[in-house]
C-alpha cells in the first residue's frame, strides 16, 4: 500500500481502549514513512460535535504528511459501542470508496476492564470502588467485549481488512508484532520498536480539579515546592493515588469471564485460530477444563 494523498488515512488504530493503541501510534509515529495524526485520538467519526467539524477538518490532521507517507490515526471511541453508535456509519459514509485497513488491538479483557476504572478513577469520572463501579458502569464490560465491538467492521469491510493484535503480543515480541503490522499496512516489515510503552502509570494518579493550571505549571510547581512543606505535598499525593492495583471479587470476577468467554465465541468465528484468542484469555482453558470434568 502506499500513501493515498489527500486529507484521509490509509490507516487506523480503532481500538481497543486501555489496549496500547496509544504505544502502537507511536511506535508507527516513529517510523520512516508512516504519518500519525496529532492528536493522536481524533475520535471524528464517533463523537457528534467532533463529527460536526466537517470532512475539511479530518482531512486538515493529515496535511503535515509526506508525499508517499502511510497517514494514519488511532481513535479508540471507534469501538465503544454503545457509547458511540455512528462511527460505523460515519466512516462508511466518507471513506467507503477507499476504506482504510483497520488495526484492533486488544487484551486479557479482565484486566482491560481493570485499567478502564483507574483511567477513570483518575481523571474523577468514576468515583466508586471498583465493584461499585463495574456494576454502576456497563461500558467497563462493554469495550471489552471485542466480539461484539468489532463485527459490524467485518461485515462492512472484511475481515482480511482488519489486523487483529493484542497487547500481550506486542510485549511478548514488539518487533515481530510491529512486522505483522507493517506487512499488513504494504510497507517494509523490518519495523523497530522505538518507543517505550505509554500511559502506564498516570492512571495511579487522580487529577486535582483545574489539574493543568495547579500541577502541569512550571509556576505552580515552584510555588508548590517553596510554600507547602514536602510532608503535606506527600500526603496529599498519597491520599489521591491507588497504592496498589485494585482487585474484583472472586464471584463479579467469575460473572465477568463468563460474559467474556461467551463474546469470544464470536471473536474466534470472525478471526479463527487467532493467536490472541489464548494470549488475551488466560481463563479459558481453566473454564474448559471444569466443564470437563463436570
Amino acid at each position: 500500500m502506499s500513501g493515498t494523498g489527500g486529507g484521509r488515512p490509509d490507516f487506523v488504530i480503532l481500538g481497543a481502549m486501555k489496549c496500547g493503541t496509544t504505544t502502537l501510534a507511536a511506535q508507527l509515529g516513529a517510523q520512516p514513512g508512516y504519518f500519525m495524526t496529532d492528536p493522536k485520538e481524533p475520535n471524528f467519526f464517533s463523537d457528534d460535535a467532533i463529527w460536526a467539524r466537517g470532512p475539511e477538518w479530518y482531512a486538515q490532521l493529515f496535511a503535515g504528511a509526506a508525499p508517499g507517507d502511510l497517514r494514519g490515526e488511532a481513535s479508540t471511541h471507534y469501538t465503544k459501542r454503545p457509547t458511540h453508535p455512528h462511527a460505523l456509519d460515519r466512516m462508511r459514509s466518507l471513506l467507503g470508496d477507499a476504506p482504510p485497513r483497520l488495526i484492533y488491538m486488544i487484551r486479557d479483557p479482565v484486566a482491560r476492564a481493570v485499567s478502564h476504572y483507574m483511567h477513570g478513577w483518575s481523571r474523577d469520572e468514576i468515583t466508586v470502588p471498583l465493584a461499585e463501579a463495574v456494576r454502576a458502569h456497563p461500558e467497563l464490560v462493554d469495550y471489552g467485549c471485542y466480539g461484539m465491538q468489532i463485527a459490524p467492521y467485518v461485515s462492512a469491510f472484511g475481515a482480511d481488512a482488519i489486523l487483529l493484535t493484542s497487547l500481550e503480543a506486542m510485549k511478548t515480541d514488539p518487533e515481530g508484532e510491529l512486522a505483522r503490522v507493517g506487512a499488513f499496512l504494504g510497507r517494509d516489515a523490518s519495523l523497530r520498536a522505538e518507543v517505550g510503552a505509554r500511559n502506564v502509570s498516570a492512571e495511579r494518579a487522580r487529577r486535582l480539579p483545574l489539574h493543568g493550571l495547579l500541577v502541569d505549571n512550571p509556576v505552580a510547581t515552584l510555588l508548590r515546592r517553596v510554600l507547602v512543606p514536602k510532608a503535606v505535598r506527600r500526603r496529599i499525593r498519597e491520599a489521591r493515588t491507588l497504592r496498589e492495583r485494585p482487585e474484583l471479587p472472586a464471584d463479579l470476577r467469575a460473572g465477568m469471564e463468563a460474559r467474556f468467554l461467551a463474546d469470544r465465541a464470536e471473536l474466534a468465528r470472525l478471526f479463527p485460530s487467532h493467536p490472541a484468542l489464548e494470549a488475551c484469555y488466560p481463563f479459558a482453558s481453566a473454564a474448559a477444563r471444569e466443564t470437563g470434568a463436570a
